[in-house]
């Protein structure tokens, strides 16, 4: 996997970031992103029938969020999509983007597609802000409009409108590496540098999951809300584990769904258990992402059962940091109170 582009947010604590987004904008390096490219005749058929989300329809001007599962329906990678002029790329977690690679690859079969890193190749940039769009055009790229719209730049960049994080819009730009430090000073002409701790933060806030090492095979889709931001269809084709996840969907049994939650100290990790007073030697859920919030203390996401999400939960254990719920920027229809218990 490549070298990650350096941090480049110097010294500036996490609260000063967080006032220069809201006051005009940041730019990033995000951190911990692997990316591999599907190239071929057969690339969007292949990965069709694979992931969750459909592929075969996935035009130059979109990006589209998936899921990658085991035969058991279980999340093996969370992915964002999207294709530039040599194929599709795929963006998931750099701790998992090898062996992901490599497991794609032994069903490929006699299909026309070849799986390759393309982590040394591209960089990515995160812009966000009240001036985010302004600064991507004074450096002469697009800033799409619509959520997950794509829109190609100068030399292949490719620009994709995120999901707002914490009430600010959001871009990414995906670049060639021997151009990413010029176009970041570029963008910085106008935005503030930052650190990728608040790009994290920002995801969460967003209420977007990324699966990594520690949490693979833990979740089918739907308890992390996978098919709420858009990274499941249930028109499209078979795909491993579709029976397992189309249960879920139609048949009542989900139990289980994705809160923001906040707690006081240092961060949980991804793949903390999380319990409550009632079943102390029992985890009622997962910590699945966890940054630092700048306005003190740490945000999650965190897998809970669902009538759980409304008493007293706490981070690691019983007696660990106490957990708050906090509002996701999108809503999570929920179950009649008799298929919520248990």
């Amino acid at each position: 996997m490549p070298t990650p582009t350096p941090d480049l947010a110097h010294s500036a604590p996490l609260a000063e970031q967080y006032e220069a987004l809201r006051q005009r904008g940041i730019v990033c390096a995000p951190a911990g992103l692997g990316l591999v490219r599907v190239a071929g005749d057969d690339a969007a058929t292949f990965l069709h029938s694979q992931l969750t989300n459909a592929v075969e329809d996935l035009g130059a001007g979109q990006a589209r969020l998936a899921g990658y599962c085991s035969p058991k329906g279980r999340l093996l990678a969370s992915l964002l999509m999207w294709r530039d002029a040599d194929g599709i790329v795929l963006q998931l977690a750099a701790d998992i983007a090898p062996s992901v690679q490599k497991r794609l690859s032994m069903f490929v079969l006699r299909a026309k597609a070849k799986l390759a890193d393309a982590g040394a190749a591209l960089r990515v940039l995160g812009v966000a802000g009240p001036e985010a769009a302004r600064a991507l055009a004074q450096a002469g790229l697009p800033a799409p409009e619509g959520v997950w719209d794509s829109a190609g730049g100068a030399a292949g960049a490719t620009v994709i409108r995120l999901p707002d994080g914490a009430g600010q819009p959001r871009w990414q730009v995906v670049l060639a590496t021997d151009q990413a430090e010029a176009v970041h000073a570029a963008l910085a002409a106008t935005l503030a540098p930052a650190g990728s701790a608040l790009w994290d933060w920002l995801e969460i806030r967003a209420g977007l999951p990324r699966i990594g090492v520690a949490t693979q095979e833990q979740f089918v889709p739907q308890m992390i809300n996978l098919e709420l931001i858009g990274g499941v269809s249930f028109r499209k084709g078979c795909y491993p584990g579709q029976e397992i996840v189309a249960r879920s969907q139609y048949r009542g049994t989900l139990k289980r769904r994705m809160w923001l939650v906040h707690g006081d100290g240092e961060p949980a990790a991804a793949g903390a258990e999380v319990f409550r007073p009632q079943e102390p030697e029992q985890p009622c859920g997962m910590i699945v992402n966890a940054a630092p919030s700048p306005e003190g203390g740490w945000d999650a996401l965190a897998e809970l059962k669902i009538d759980a999400a409304a008493g007293a939960l706490h981070a690691g254990s019983v007696d660990g940091p106490a957990l708050a719920v906090l509002p996701l920027p999108y809503e999570v229809p929920l179950p009649g109170a008799e298929q919520a218990a248990g």
